[in-house]
Order: structure tokens, then C-alpha cells, then sequence
């Protein structure tokens, strides 16, 4: 993927502002920015600064623990000149005209690991131009030319003379920036790649002053929840709550407008829980989902035993399997992937309240602004400028928050329209609402054949996925569905940066059984899983070490196969790959994801029939620029851990269409105690910067299982224990 903005772009699209901002260089008058209050000016739309020199940044990408508000705030500060403890930042309006993600098109929003990557020199120009128009200023002031001037934490100096940027807002605001702001030689970095550049929302978090949406308590809410179908597609067709009356807090019930379930109002959360417990409410099933696991199982079992619907590679299917079955050896594997929850530890709220010109606000931990500001101006009949969207820090997401449906906040839409819009409505998940009632990673299954000839070479590689498509029927499938196929269903085994000859990959798609989503790192949760587990187990076959045979079919002279070795040797080198304390075992993975290279090695103590314990998790990654170690080094953290937990013990289970599991004692998360140290290295590159917040968790579990195989059974269907492995 590739995005180019220029300077001049940059400037001249955020002319549209719905807000009273005026841009540089855009004004009729000249005028760069109005003030947005008594003491600040907004110098663009990514950078305020007040009459005593704070700065703010204004953070177009959502806050849900993967570190924008630090990452973005760097990138400004670094360019404008000012310390990290002098610029703060607040998350920005719903304004795609202003705030789109430029790796999405038209729409703004976080996800799929894009946030630096598309605001990488978006908001370098951005403090740029801010920097240059406040020397332009002090130039003024103090008749000295601006080759003479510096602007360093935050004081601007030169011709001995020395202020602070805050004397020179006021005169900066009635400049004209220029229109190539000149940025920064990396040389010249003193924040972009310093490890000691610490997170800017650690200390509202651990305070206590950093606001959720769950933390939302207006004097006269009310509190709503719904009570849903337990089967997907199953409508409302009464209900009575006499049995809820007589709780205290209850207020009302009512059947949403779509008929998805049943609203109950409360004036507090308790008494909403408690009123929809006692709720009695009579369901139409007759197109509700009735398969258990089990069909779906079979059902996906047996796709990939048949003729795949699409031809992924456009190789000779047939010719390929003869070249197999003619090999000395062949490796074949049958893989399966169940559904999983994503499960943040913030379960899904919001709260919409009515302004006094006739709009609303929305309150929400809000991944994607554009598509719940269009839902709540549809269902409401307000007009789009009426609608505003307050982001607030979200407390995790893994792609939960951001649904093609944008289900939440429409159904806190329809629970407020039935009202006399007089009151805030909250509307608040349990966590049981969010494991039963949720959207889930798809279930998928591979099949995978590969012939070695006399020498151990690759003389064919089959491989089947069948599985549940995400995008399509939604308005995400012109994004991702290619004449027929949703790329988010493959990626990761096409295209593949091994060299494989003889490679024939094929696709059949499943309906789902119930809603699906992308969860943290997409397909190649399962795309990966498999790649490397059969690399492994080829590599076994073949009779040579693991991590040479992948060096092996990535010896290649292209960018991915270049910067894959670069990770999987330093993977390698760092993990000490073959010298593991003794009685231990270790397993290694690579893969490419969201731009971003990654290589594991996972170290265990113990085995599968007594207790695996994780001893160690060595990961390398190369990510473009680091801009922030410490934020890079805390993602790939979690997205290890992400990765390891659910595919040691957790799935989603449907009996005659309802899920089965409920809280976390039956969808248990990982605990601190499962895995005894995590060290990341991290490459030092002057790529583009890439993402972080996913490429940590596919290569996690791929690794953990080559480990296990090590002395064990290699694991092909998930979740680990429920193949026989136990865990110490």
C-alpha cells in the first residue's frame, strides 16, 4: 500500500474545516488560524498553541492502548522544536475533510496498524509549517533574517535575541505558511527513535484522570441495556416486564426499531442489569442461526477436501499434485481455527446526549467517527453538522469497535430516538453481552500438501483455506474483495515472500455462522499459523535445521525476503537459536504483516502431556523508523501475548447457534504468569515507518507450536489445550 501526500496537499485539503479553524495559506484574509479560545491559536488543524507556549496536538487517531497520542505528539513536537513535557495533545473531531486516514480514503478512523504510517510526514509537515511561521514571526519582531533564527524546547532565538514561541502566536496566526516547510534530517532527530521518550498517557491513566467512555455519569442519564437475541437473526416479537417493574432505577422497556431486542432504561447500570434479567421476552426464530461448532467444523473440513471455488495463484492445480504425489516425500497437514472474541477489557459503551441547537453528542471510545456520525445523523433526522463525536480513550479494542454495522453506537442511536431526547442515554455492555452477543475472529481451516524431492527441496506446495469471509455483504467489500475473494482471508499465504516453487493456493468461502470481524492482525492470525507450522514441519521432513531452511527460501533479492532474513538472523542471533538451556525446546516464526517484519523464538521448559511453560519469547522487528522504542517495544509485547493466550486455550463455541462461553472464567485471557520474559530488538531503518499495534501477534503462536513439536506433537487445531496440550 501506497500513500503520497504532498506539502501542498496537505495544506490546501484542510481548507473544508466544519469547525471555525481557519488553515494556513487557505483564508481569503491571509488570516492563519482563529483563535479557539481566550489563549489558544490553532497554526493548523494538527497544532494549537497557547498564549504561554503549550502546545497541543490534535490526535486524529483513537487512543485504545496502542500509542498515537504519543507517536503523533512526537512527530510535532520533533519538527516545531519543543520538548515532550511542553506539548500535550486531545483527540480530534469527527471531520474526515480534515482527520481521514489517508490509507482509507475518505473516512477517519484507526485500525489495521496504519496510524503512523499515514501520519508519518503528515504530521511532520504539520509541526513543520508551525515552526517556520513562528520564526517568520519572531523574524519580524526583531528584524533579524530567519536563516539567523533557531526555535529549540520551545524558545526561539538568534540575533541576540531569545523569547518564548508564546510571544510570537498572536503575530504567527496573520502569516501565510510556506508551502514546502522544510523538514528535519533525520540527523537532526532528538525525540523520533529515542528510547526515552515515554508514553504521554501513562500518567492519566495510572492517576486516574484519564477519561473512558465508560466513564461517563451525567447528573439526569439514563442507563440503557438491551436484551439481545442469543441467535443470530432471531427478532423480537414481545416481551413483558412485569416481573422488571418492581426493581428500583427501572424506568421503561421498548423493542428497538429493527427489532433486534429490547431496550431497558434505568437510572443506573444495576438496575438496568437487573430489570433485563427479569425481562421476559418472546423471540421469532424461524431464520435464526441453529448450527452448533460442530457443523461449522465439518462443513469447513470438508471444503478443504474438495475443488477450491477461486484459484488464488493462478497455477495448474492439477499439475501441481501430480508433482507432489510424485515426490520422495510428502508433508500434509489439516489445520483448523475457531471462532475467538476480542474481548477488551473496556466492554462496548457510549452515551449520546441532545445540544441545545437541536444536535446530539456522541461519547464514545471511537475507532472509526465517520461512520457513527452518518448512523446518528440518519437515525436521528439531524443534520451531519449537528452531530459531534467526543473520542475518548478506549480501553482496548483488537478491531472490536470499528464493525461494518457500527452495532453499538446504533443501537445507542435507536435507544435514544425513542425517547423524548430530554435525557442522555448510556448505553452499556456486560462483559457476558460482549463474549455472547459480540462479532468474532472467522473460523477457518487449511489444508496443505507439499512434496520434497531426493535432495529435500520443495517440489510442490497445495494449500486450501476455506473460511468465513469478513467484507463480504458489507460496505468493506469493495476494499478488500477481488474478483471473488476477500483478500482478508488469504493474506499471508498469497502472496507469500518465500521462494516456493510449484505453489497452487485456493479459496472456498463458508457462510458465516455468526457475525464476523477482523480481529487483531486479521488473516494472518490463522495464514501465519499455518505458513510457518508447515515451513517447520517441511523443514523437519527434510532433515535441515528451521531457521536455515526459511533463510534458505529467502534468499531472494526482493525488499520483503531482504528484510525477513534481516529480523529472522537477528531473531536467531538474540534467541540464542540452538543453544536453549538443556531439557528445553525452542520453536521460531516470521512473517510479514501490515508492513512490518517480524521474527520470533519462543523458549519452553516441559511438555505437552506434563505442562508447557513459555521460559522466553525473543522477537526482532523491523519496522521502518522506530519512532518510539518504548511504544514499539510495549506492542509487540502485547501483541505476543495476545497471540500466545487465545491460541493456548480459547474459542467461541456455538450450540444450536448460541454461543456458549460467557465471562472470562470460560474465556480466560492470558495471565502474567504465562510467559516468563519477552525481549524485542528492534531494527534500526530509514524505511517509511510501518505499523506495530498487529505484526507481534501472528508469528506468536506459529512459534509456540514449533517449540511444542519440537519433542511433541505438532498442534494444528486451536485452541492448544484442547489438542492435548497442558500448560504449566
Amino acid at each position: 500500500m501506497s500513500v503520497s501526500t504532498s506539502r501542498r496537499g496537505f495544506l490546501k485539503g484542510a481548507a473544508a474545516s466544519a469547525a471555525a479553524v481557519l488553515v494556513i495559506g487557505v483564508a481569503p484574509s491571509g488570516v492563519m488560524a482563529a483563535a479557539n479560545g481566550a489563549d489558544t491559536t490553532m497554526l493548523n488543524p494538527f497544532v494549537k498553541i497557547a498564549a504561554d507556549g503549550t502546545v497541543t496536538a490534535i490526535v486524529k487517531h483513537f487512543e485504545k492502548g496502542q500509542g498515537p497520542a504519543t507517536g503523533l505528539t512526537t512527530l510535532i513536537a520533533e519538527e516545531l522544536g519543543v520538548s515532550m513535557d511542553a506539548i500535550e495533545y486531545e483527540f480530534a473531531p469527527s471531520n474526515p475533510k480534515l482527520y481521514n486516514n489517508t490509507a482509507f480514503g475518505p473516512i477517519q478512523g484507526t485500525g489495521g496498524s496504519t496510524a503512523m504510517f499515514n501520519s508519518f510526514k503528515q504530521y511532520r509537515q504539520a509541526g513543520a509549517a508551525a515552526r517556520e511561521v513562528l520564526l517568520q514571526a519572531a523574524s519580524l519582531a526583531w528584524d533579524v533574517p530567519v536563516a539567523e533564527l533557531k526555535l529549540e524546547d520551545g524558545v526561539i532565538s538568534g540575533g541576540g535575541n531569545k523569547a518564548p514561541i508564546g510571544e510570537f502566536v498572536a503575530a504567527a496566526s496573520k502569516l501565510t505558511a510556506p508551502e514546502n516547510p522544510r523538514l528535519k534530517d533525520p540527523s537532526e532527530f532528538k525525540l523520533i527513535g529515542n528510547a526515552s521518550v515515554r508514553r504521554k498517557d501513562t500518567p492519566p491513566k495510572i492517576n486516574g484522570t484519564a477519561k473512558y467512555a465508560m466513564d461517563i455519569q451525567f447528573d439526569n442519564q439514563m442507563v440503557v441495556t438491551i436484551k439481545r437475541a442469543t441467535r443470530k437473526g432471531a427478532t423480537v416479537i414481545s416481551f413483558d416486564d412485569s416481573a422488571a417493574k418492581p426493581v428500583k432505577g427501572f424506568i421503561r422497556a421498548a423493542t428497538l426499531p429493527n427489532k433486534a431486542g429490547v431496550a431497558v432504561y434505568a437510572e443506573n447500570t444495576w438496575a438496568s442489569l437487573q430489570a433485563r434479567e427479569a425481562l421476559e421476552v418472546t423471540w421469532d426464530n424461524s431464520a435464526a442461526e441453529s448450527r452448533s461448532s460442530e457443523d461449522v467444523y465439518k462443513e469447513l473440513m470438508a471444503a478443504v477436501n474438495t475443488e477450491p471455488e477461486y484459484n488464488l495463484t493462478k497455477n495448474d492445480q492439477a499439475e501441481i499434485a501430480g508433482a507432489i504425489e510424485k515426490a520422495d516425500k510428502v508433508v500434509e497437514e489439516t489445520f483448523y481455527f475457531p471462532l475467538l472474541a476480542h474481548a477488551p477489557m473496556e466492554p462496548l459503551t457510549c452515551t449520546i446526549e441532545a445540544t441545545d441547537d437541536g444536535g446530539v453528542i456522541l461519547h464514545d471510545g471511537c475507532q472509526m467517527p465517520t461512520s457513527p456520525h452518518a448512523a446518528l445523523a440518519q437515525i436521528l433526522q439531524v443534520p451531519m453538522d449537528k452531530v459531534q463525536v467526543n473520542t475518548m480513550f478506549a480501553g482496548g479494542s483488537f478491531g472490536r469497535r470499528a464493525t461494518p454495522t457500527v452495532d453499538y453506537q446504533v443501537e445507542a442511536a435507536l435507544a435514544f430516538v425513542m425517547t423524548d431526547r430530554r435525557r442522555p442515554v448510556k448505553l452499556v455492555w456486560s462483559r457476558e453481552d460482549d463474549i455472547t452477543g459480540g462479532y468474532y475472529r472467522p473460523a477457518f481451516a487449511h489444508k496443505v500438501r507439499v512434496g520434497l524431492d531426493a535432495d529435500g527441496n520443495i517440489a510442490g506446495w497445495d494449500h486450501r483455506v476455506a473460511g468465513q469471509s469478513i467484507s463480504k455483504g458489507t460496505p468493506f467489500e469493495a476494499f478488500s474483495v477481488h474478483d471473488g475473494v476477500d483478500h482478508l482471508s488469504v493474506e499471508g499465504v498469497t502472496p507469500t515472500s518465500y521462494s516456493i516453487p510449484g505453489m497452487f493456493a485456493g479459496l472456498t468461502d463458508i457462510k458465516p455462522a455468526t457475525t464476523v470481524l477482523w480481529w487483531r492482525s486479521v488473516g494472518h492470525t490463522h495464514t501465519a499459523y499455518v505458513m510457518e507450522a508447515m515451513m517447520d514441519a517441511v523443514a523437519t521432513a527434510a532433515g535441515r535445521d528451521p531457521v536455515e531452511f526459511r533463510l534458505a527460501h529467502l534468499a531472494g533479492d526482493t525488499p520483503d525476503q531482504k528484510r525477513l532474513t534481516g529480523v529472522l538472523k537477528l531473531a536467531a542471533e538474540k534467541g540464542n537459536w540452538g543453544k536453549g538451556a538443556e531439557g528445553r525446546s525452542q520453536g521460531v516464526a516470521v512473517h510479514k504483516s501490515f508492513g512490518s517484519y517480524v521474527a520470533e523464538v519462543v523458549e519452553i521448559s516441559g511438555d505437552a502431556e506434563n505442562g508447557v511453560k513459555i521460559e522466553k519469547v525473543t522477537c526482532a522487528v523491523d519496522c521502518g523508523i522506530p519512532v518510539n522504542p518504548d511504544v514499539i517495544k510495549a506492542q509487540m509485547e502485547g501483541g505476543i501475548g495476545y497471540g500466545l493466550g487465545h491460541a493456548m486455550r480459547d474459542e467461541i463455541t456455538l450450540e444450536n447457534g448460541e454461543v456458549v462461553q460467557q465471562n472470562f472464567p470460560d474465556y480466560e485471557p492470558l495471565r502474567i504468569g504465562d510467559i516468563g520474559e519477552i525481549e524485542t530488538h528492534i531494527v534500526l531503518s530509514t524505511e517509511a515507518p510501518t505499523g506495530v499495534g498487529e505484526p507481534g501477534t501472528p508469528p506468536s503462536a506459529p512459534a509456540l507450536a514449533n517449540a511444542i513439536a519440537a519433542k511433541g506433537p505438532r498442534v494444528t487445531e486451536l485452541p492448544m489445550t484442547k489438542a492435548g496440550v497442558t500448560f504449566a
